[in-house]
């Protein structure tokens, strides 16, 4: 069947996508190999394929299609998250635009709506990444929520609550007032935002005097319960033991001394709302103050709030400022800028609340995680700069509060039989809790119906964290073969900005439940950006359409173009013209392998001398990028080991072999050339496969009838050995000569047609070895050596040797003399000028250094110009 005249990837990508899958070439099962282990990070069920998911899961198929290719047992897991926070609110906002409201709904119902939500648009980004040409072994697709996942999760809660360390603690949380949840520390997008400092006055107590507190919400001081000063400010030291009256409010509270006041900030008085900010609640603890908690789930203000209940904190905000400056208690309003802690998913602003949650302790799991990276480098982070972020994140560490006020996630595993906050036992299920509540409390009267399970679910990096175990169920069955062979796994890819979240906390993991690491290398990708480095986001309306991209440049197209600019650990500045780049990469090897497979092929011609030369240079070239490809991809790499394959094939393939070897135009090729050019060919799709899957697969399927055995997923990597150093640089001078020859063709516009001598004073003592191919890219009759150089001919250099082309009858000698006399003329005039303005001694004197040496170096120019146009000249007198 004849070759496309054009490559095109909508015939091609999903037809050989198809025949992978068919043959099964994707799944892992355990055998006698060594296994190369990768698992996804998995994305959120919610989600669609945006430029980060394109980037991150591009370089997990290089690296597992590579490791396929050299022989190991690879396996690449797939999975997706169910991101409590985010599918939650998405489902909520269906069920309101069908008129339904969540808090109308049993736990039961309301989870009926979510799994059909998941199973209708659950599947889409996993879709979108077989587009983009991810291998994952799809067998072995996992879910977060699955039973076997959501057993692992279980588990692990009550042997962490078994061991101590799970606890259930009064504490001050992050608090999403808009999904109506806490959130980690980690979940909190600290962000500059520009407010205000309202300066408010307190009076005094039976006292005439007031007290001005400068302050950035005014509109928590319904929860104000204490006015706090500096003992060491002088300014207020007749103040000690007097109270203050709350404007608006009328509650009297106490003025306590504590160091913790800044005496710079403000007016240097502190008002204290123990219910509403971290520090207020230990200076309130410290000070047995009252904690008034001012606000409902949904940050609207509740009874304490008086006249505002029920009003949002903003609106409050605003409303609250005209009465107090109607009261004559505003004294005045200051721009002020500060930072502001907003939900990570939602972007509502958090709410510092009091809550009952459940937290896990984290210091001592710390410790053999800090261990592994820092100390015995078990696990390695590429690149090695992001070693003093994960120090300073895990030599700080808080306790985890992983309790979320949702019903879309593991539910905790807790169960209550009575009113006391301790009144409760942690068990797998409600049969087993019953029997732990009976032991607990000698009541054997106790039913099922006594227990109320803990209404909230697990934080869904609860579950992540046990990925790399949970997938191969290492959790529950820690003893079944498929863990046991492919863990601890081998690579992860992933974010910097999940480095904590999740990379940290599924070690701590591994080294808590196996005693192993779970991986060995962590590759962080830089953060995908626009032009103006904002990072990539449809808030920002600058991300482009992955699935458009694929459509408009094919997959390897845009998995070329991502990887071109992406240096590892540094973030990634897309331009869509690297797509183009891409895409031009797989049409120029299309079009080189139809030039190939256009050649008539004689087996009773000899092998020129050429391309026997060319061959053997071409052969030493690819073991020589062979060897700089791995190192690149040891060192995680991944782009630079990409460029290095562009430019061989590119460059030394397509620009150099193939126009040392192809035969005259209209005459055969020698069969010997022609198969040892296929075999170059053949290798050359190995080391582009990973990169580029659909047009190398192509390719190699239409060289020759291959069977499924012979596909070019399951082929073979090439060895990897030195190249011969001393045939690659003669290869590389003879690049130089023929790049000369080449030169001065160009600039005289002699014709190729047209032969030409070459005369060599060598003496560098160049070999001769690569002659024949710089005689056939040059057209040139005979490569002479001379001892001088040659009257009325053209030359150049190479390192210290000069060329020399008679151009006698090639060009018009007298207009060739005339054109250098002109141009020598204009030279010698400009160094004239140039000369002038440096030997003015005001000039020199007077203009700054570097416009002094600017003119230095153009007189330097000019006169090397004028020293070579004068050889020129000469030799053609």
């Amino acid at each position: 069947m004849a070759l496309a005249s054009k490559y095109s990837s909508k015939d091609v990508e999903q037809k050989w996508y198809d025949y992978w899958m068919e043959h099964n070439y994707f799944h892992s099962e355990p055998n006698d190999k060594e296994p190369y282990t990768i698992v996804i990070p998995p994305p959120n069920v919610t989600g669609i394929l945006h430029m980060g998911h394109m980037l991150n899961n591009t370089i997990q198929d290089v690296l597992i299609r590579r490791a396929r290719l050299k022989g190991l047992n690879a396996c690449w897991v797939p999975g997706t998250d169910h991101a409590s926070i985010a599918t939650e609110a998405k489902v909520v906002a269906k069920l309101k635009a069908e008129g339904i409201n969540k808090s109308d709904l049993t736990r039961e119902e309301f989870l009926k709506h979510a799994w059909e939500w998941t199973d209708k648009y659950g599947g889409t980004i996993l879709d979108q990444l077989k587009k983009l040409g991810a291998s994952c072994d799809w067998e072995r697709l996992r879910f977060t929520m699955d039973d076997t996942m959501s057993a692992s999760v279980i588990q692990s809660f009550i042997d962490l609550y078994n061991k101590g360390l799970i606890y259930r603690g009064h504490r001050m949380v992050n608090w999403d007032p808009e999904a109506q949840t806490t959130l980690s520390d980690e979940e909190v997008i600290h962000e500059e935002r520009q407010g205000h400092l309202y300066y408010l006055n307190y009076k005094l107590e039976s006292s005439d005097e007031v007290l001005t507190i400068a302050t950035t919400r005014p509109e928590t001081i319904f929860g104000d319960t204490a006015i706090c000063i500096n003992p060491n400010d002088e300014r207020f030291a007749h103040l000690r033991g007097k109270k203050a009256i709350v404007p608006i409010v009328n509650r009297v509270v106490p003025i306590i001394e504590d160091e913790y006041v800044d005496l710079e900030f403000g007016t240097g008085c502190l008002k204290v709302t123990p219910a509403h900010d971290e520090n207020d609640k230990m200076l309130g603890d410290k000070h047995g103050l009252d904690v008034i908690d001012i606000f409902n789930d949904d940050a609207s203000l509740n009874e304490y709030g008086l006249h505002y209940a029920g009003k949002d904190r903003f609106v409050v905000r605003d409303e609250i400022v005209k009465e107090l400056k109607d009261s004559g208690a505003l004294v005045k309003t200051e721009t002020h800028t500060n930072k502001v802690g907003t939900s990570e998913r939602t972007k509502a602003v958090i709410e510092p609340k009091l809550s009952d949650q459940w937290f896990l302790k984290m210091k001592d799991l710390a410790e053999p995680a800090i261990k592994a990276v820092l100390e015995t480098e078990e696990v390695n982070l590429f690149p090695k700069k992001f070693d003093n972020t994960y120090r300073h994140w895990m030599e700080n560490i808080r306790d985890w509060n992983i309790s979320r006020q949702l019903w879309w996630g593991q539910q905790i595993p807790a169960y209550y039989y009575g009113n006391g906050k301790e009144d409760f036992v942690v068990a797998k299920n409600r049969e087993e809790a019953l029997a732990s509540a009976k032991a607990k409390t000698g009541n054997d009267s106790l039913t099922d119906a006594d227990l109320r399970q803990d209404e909230d679910a697990l934080d869904t990096w609860f579950s992540s964290w046990l990925w790399p175990m949970s997938v191969f169920d290492g959790v529950v069955n820690p003893d079944n073969e498929d863990f046991n062979y492919y863990y601890p796994t081998n690579d992860l890819v992933t974010g910097p900005d999940i480095l904590f979240f999740w990379v940290a906390r599924m070690i701590m993991a591994g080294y808590e439940y196996t005693g192993e690491k779970p991986f060995t290398n962590v590759y962080l990708t830089g953060l995908v950006r626009d032009a103006d480095r904002r990072k990539m986001s449809k808030s920002l309306g600058n991300s482009p359409d992955a699935m458009k991209l694929i459509d408009d440049y094919g997959a390897d197209g845009v998995r070329v173009g991502l990887l071109l600019s992406a240096a590892a650990g540094n973030d990634l500045l897309f331009d869509e013209d690297l797509c183009q780049q891409g895409k031009g990469f797989i049409n120029k090897i299309w079009n080189a392998f139809r030039l190939i497979k256009g050649w008539e092929v004689d087996a009773s011609i000899e092998q020129p001398e050429a391309s026997i030369k060319g061959i053997e240079w071409y052969t030493e070239r690819f073991k020589e990028a062979g060897v700089e490809i791995e190192d690149h991809f040891s060192k995680y790499r991944i782009s630079d080991a990409l460029m290095t394959t562009y430019k061989l094939v590119w460059d030394d393939f397509c620009s150099w072999l193939l126009e040392v070897v192809k035969p005259e135009y209209a005459k055969p090729i020698d069969k010997k050339t022609y198969d040892a050019v296929i075999e170059a060919l053949e290798n050359n799709l190995r080391i582009l496969h990973p990169f580029i899957p659909f047009a190398s697969e192509e390719i190699w399927q239409n060289i020759t009838e291959r069977t499924p055995e012979e596909a070019l997923i399951i082929n073979e990597w090439p060895k990897v050995e030195k190249g011969d150093a001393e045939i690659l640089a003669d290869f590389e001078l003879a690049t130089q000569v023929i790049t000369g020859v080449r030169a001065i063709r160009k600039e005289k516009n002699i014709s190729f047609k047209d032969e030409l001598e070459l005369f060599v004073m060598n003496t560098e003592g160049f070999s001769e070895r690569y002659d024949d191919i710089i005689k056939k890219l040059c057209n040139l009759s005979k490569i002479e050596a001379t001892e001088t150089s040659k009257d009325g001919a053209l030359s150049f250099r190479v390192k210290a040797n000069e060329y020399f082309i008679p151009l006698t009858g090639a060009i018009d000698i007298d207009a060739e003399i005339a054109k250098i006399s002109e141009e020598l003329e204009y030279t010698k005039g400009f160094m004239n000028s140039v000369s002038k303005k440096l030997s003015n001694e005001r000039f020199v004197n007077n203009a700054p250094e570097q416009v002094v040496a600017v003119e230095k170096q153009k007189q330097a120019d000019a006169q090397a110009k004028i020293d070579a146009l004068e050889k020129r000249l000469a030799a053609l007198k």
